[in-house]
Order: structure tokens, then C-alpha cells, then sequence
């Protein structure tokens, strides 16, 4: 009987995969050789490797137009990408180089998009969709990008009340969005999305607020599914009723033309993930393509808003196990070097699991394991996987030289913002080390520490006491 880890996960899973193999005994993440980075930078470690994001990107532009060339779909695919996830200049730069659109969400994203103009990253002609509850900050900087001469500006519009602000501060004319309402699954805490205009109210709204205004052109109707783009009968319901309201609002509406899907693709959070894009985007088209032939109008343009599935799979933490601590007869604890609430945050809370691989020791048998993070919190832990309610790692005895070192893989999107990067944390345990991978012009991988760890000084400064 084979009892070593690297047997375990052999025997598992189709192993090696994208982005995972075993060299010399020791992990590779994208071919990087992660003992290499950790003898270099030291433990615990943040890593964003770069190139993943544009892999993705031309992933999912790929399996769009494909799937409309295939079906012989009319529309045009335009694919957007959802700061919220990452809104960092190193990810802004990489995503601008695939020539993609952008989704903001709050007042100050439209402060980074002036910046990103200033800079020379975006031009006027990119189309910028703006979602969420509008404060009237928020509104009047979307119209200052509308006044500025930005010609592809969307704002979506989530209450009837929202137009009022871009009647007031919109100079010229404004092209619009309206995002509907979806109903959230049934064992949800309520019963419709807090987002947008109810589904029975689109039809109305533009009849009585836009269709007699000429300051206004109704160009996008917008619905996202919260749970993600999903092979249910729930998504496949939601979809089909946004493309229903599509249709008839499209009757009354000359200028719709596009049909915003949101975001929610999924990315691998286990190596026994199993998603068939392929399958799902081919029969999204169809889908709209389907009642759109059955209703006598013509195929909108289809935009996505991507961020997790971009970003999400650059990322990964590294950690040291400082210790071993065997608590009862039955459960064993590895003590690492940092906080997992600070550091995954949606692990902790809401349950998110992301892909755990030891760094070395794959040759060592395996055992099941909690994780602890080095907080005093009850909630600082890991100790569960996607396809198995434990953790398996190697078993190593306490004095060997060499720690065993864990890898949580694709925390690209989302943690650093929950977490607060740079700021102050729970028990004021100090954010890793940050190191950023790319391909220089000859192809080499290269790294750069982008942010040292944490210093004292530095939340001192921030709580007031230097």
C-alpha cells in the first residue's frame, strides 16, 4: 500500500495540471519553482504571477467567439474587467495590454480611471460600465467622465431614481444601462437581489423616464446571478427571463443593442475541479440567439464582467509550519506562520476553500491535519477541502531541519481588499511579503518583491502612536 502524500494525490486527481507540478520533490506554480522563492524571500509570502491574467482573458475571449462563430451568432462579444476583484496598478497594467473594457463600482474607482487616463494607460473611446448603488458623489463622477469627453461611458441604472443625477450633471447626452433584479436561489436569506430595478418595473421605467427624454439612449440591459454562472436549472431560469425582458424591451427600444451577463465564470478551487466552459458559453449564445430569432429581433452584443475568473488564479500565500500540536488522540494541528483571517479572508468568512498543496516533503506519508493561524481567534483556522471534509499534508517528524511549507493557491481576487492591505490587523499580525512575477522581453521569468512585510512602525502610525 502506498502510503506517501504525492501517492494520495496521484491516485486523486489528474495530477500533474495547469499551473501544478512536482520537480526535484518541491511544488512548481506555473513552472516557478516556489522553494526557490521561499529560500530567496523567506516565509510568510504573497505571490501574484502575472501572466495567468492575460491566459485567462484570452480564455474566455476564445470560447465566446468561438461559440458564436459556431452557432453563427450576429452580435459581437466585449469583455469587461470588474476592478473590484483587483485594483492594483500591476493588474490594471497587465489587463489594459489584452485590450479589455472596464466595470467600476464604487465613487473612487472613477478616480482611478482618471488616473489611468492621465497616465496614458486607457483612451476616451474605452467603454466603462458603472454598476452598483449610486451615491450622488458617485453619480456626479460619472458624469464628470461623460463631460470629459469619454464617448463610451455606461452608467447602469440600479433604482428608478438614479436618472435624476445624470439629468442634472450629464451636459450632453448619456448613453444608459438598466440592471434587473434577479430573484436569489431559494434557500437564500431573501428573496430578490438588494441590486437593481425590479424585473415587473423595466418595461414602465423606460416608457416613463427615458424613452421621451433626448438627453438619454438606452444602450445595455444588465443581470448578474450572484451564485455565479452555474449548470442549474436556477441559472438557465434567471437567464432566461433576462433575455425575455431583453426582447421585449428591445420592441419599444431601437437603441438596445447589448446584453450585460455579468460576472461569475468560476475558477479552480480544487485539483479535482471539473467546469465545462465550453459547454456553458456555447449554450448562453444559444440561448439568446434562440429567443431572439423566435421573438424577430436582432442578437445583441454580449458584454461579461469578469474579475475573479481573471485575477483570481495569479494569486497564492505561502506559509511555514512553525509547529505541530496534538491536541486530543485524534486531532494534530500545523501552526503557521501568519493569519489565515488576514490573509484569506473568505475562508473564514464565507466558508471559501482554495487549493492547498505542500510546497516539499512529497515523498513523506500523509496524515490528516488542521491549519492554525497564528491569531488568538477560535476562527483562525483551515481544516477542509472542496471534494473532502479534511486536510491531508505530509507528515513530518518535529526536528527535521527543514519546516514544511504550504501553498494556498488562487486567493488572487478579493483577499487583498477584505483584508485590508497595508492596514491595520487582527491581533496587528503583519501582512507578508509581496512579490510580483512576469515574463521580461526575452520571455524569462522574473521576480520583484513589491511590498515588504509589514513593520511595526507602520500600523503604529496608523492607530496614533508615532
Amino acid at each position: 500500500m502506498r502510503n506517501k502524500y504525492f501517492d494520495l494525490i496521484d491516485q486523486t486527481f489528474y495530477f500533474p495540471q495547469e499551473g501544478f507540478d512536482i520537480e526535484g520533490g518541491n511544488l512548481l506554480f506555473n513552472g516557478v519553482p516556489l522553494k526557490y522563492l521561499i529560500d530567496k524571500y523567506g516565509t510568510p509570502l504573497k505571490l501574484t504571477y502575472l501572466p495567468k491574467i492575460g491566459m485567462q482573458i484570452k480564455k474566455a475571449r476564445n470560447w465566446f467567439n468561438r461559440a458564436m462563430k459556431a452557432t453563427g451568432y450576429s452580435g459581437n462579444y466585449y469583455y469587461c474587467y470588474c476592478t473590484k476583484s483587483c485594483h492594483f496598478s500591476y493588474v490594471m497594467d497587465e489587463v489594459l495590454k489584452y485590450d479589455v473594457h472596464l466595470e467600476t463600482s464604487s465613487e473612487f474607482d472613477i478616480d482611478l480611471i482618471h488616473r489611468l487616463h492621465d497616465m496614458g494607460k486607457i483612451e476616451n473611446d474605452i467603454t466603462i460600465i458603472h454598476n452598483g448603488f449610486k451615491t450622488k458623489n458617485y453619480a456626479y463622477k460619472i458624469s464628470s467622465l461623460i463631460n470629459k469627453g469619454f464617448t463610451n461611458v455606461i452608467p447602469v441604472l440600479d433604482n428608478p431614481n438614479e436618472i435624476d443625477y445624470y439629468n442634472e450633471y450629464v451636459e450632453n447626452t448619456c448613453n444608459l444601462g438598466i440592471r434587473v433584479a434577479t430573484e436569489e436561489e431559494p434557500n437564500f436569506e431573501f428573496y430578490t437581489s438588494r441590486l437593481g430595478i425590479r424585473s415587473s418595473e423595466v418595461l414602465s421605467f423606460y416608457q416613463e423616464k427615458i424613452a421621451s427624454n433626448p438627453k438619454f439612449k438606452l444602450k445595455l440591459l444588465h443581470f448578474f446571478v450572484d451564485t455565479g454562472i452555474k449548470d442549474t436549472l436556477y441559472y438557465w431560469g434567471e437567464l432566461k427571463k433576462a433575455i425575455k425582458i431583453y426582447c421585449d424591451l428591445k420592441k419599444i427600444c431601437p437603441s438596445l443593442n447589448s446584453l450585460n451577463i455579468g460576472g461569475g465564470l468560476p475558477i479552480r478551487n480544487s485539483l479535482g475541479f471539473e467546469y465545462d466552459y465550453k459547454y456553458m458559453i456555447r449554450e448562453i449564445v444559444l440561448q439568446i440567439q434562440r429567443a431572439c430569432e423566435e421573438e424577430e429581433i436582432e442578437e445583441p452584443d454580449i458584454y461579461t464582467e469578469f474579475g475573479k475568473f481573471t485575477v483570481g488564479e495569479s494569486g497564492a500565500v505561502l506559509f511555514s509550519v512553525l509547529a505541530q500540536k496534538k491536541q486530543n488522540d485524534r486531532e494534530v494541528w500545523y501552526m503557521v506562520d501568519n493569519s489565515l483571517m488576514n490573509t484569506i479572508p473568505d475562508a473564514w468568512g464565507i466558508g471559501e476553500r482554495f487549493i492547498l498543496l505542500p510546497v516539499n516533503k512529497w515523498e513523506n506519508d500523509y496524515r490528516s491535519v488542521n491549519i492554525g493561524g497564528l491569531s488568538c481567534d477560535n476562527s483562525d483556522y483551515y481544516n477542509s477541502e472542496v471534494h473532502e471534509a479534511q486536510v491531508y499534508l505530509p507528515a513530518y517528524p518535529e526536528e527535521d531541519k527543514e519546516p514544511l511549507y504550504l501553498g494556498f493557491f488562487h486567493t488572487g481576487a478579493y483577499q487583498d481588499a477584505l483584508s485590508g492591505y497595508g492596514g491595520i490587523k487582527h491581533c496587528l499580525i503583519p501582512s507578508p511579503k509581496h512579490i510580483l512575477i512576469y515574463k521580461d522581453e526575452q520571455g524569462n521569468v522574473v521576480d520583484m518583491l513589491y511590498k515588504e512585510e509589514q513593520r511595526a512602525e507602520d500600523m503604529l502610525k496608523i492607530l496614533g502612536y508615532v
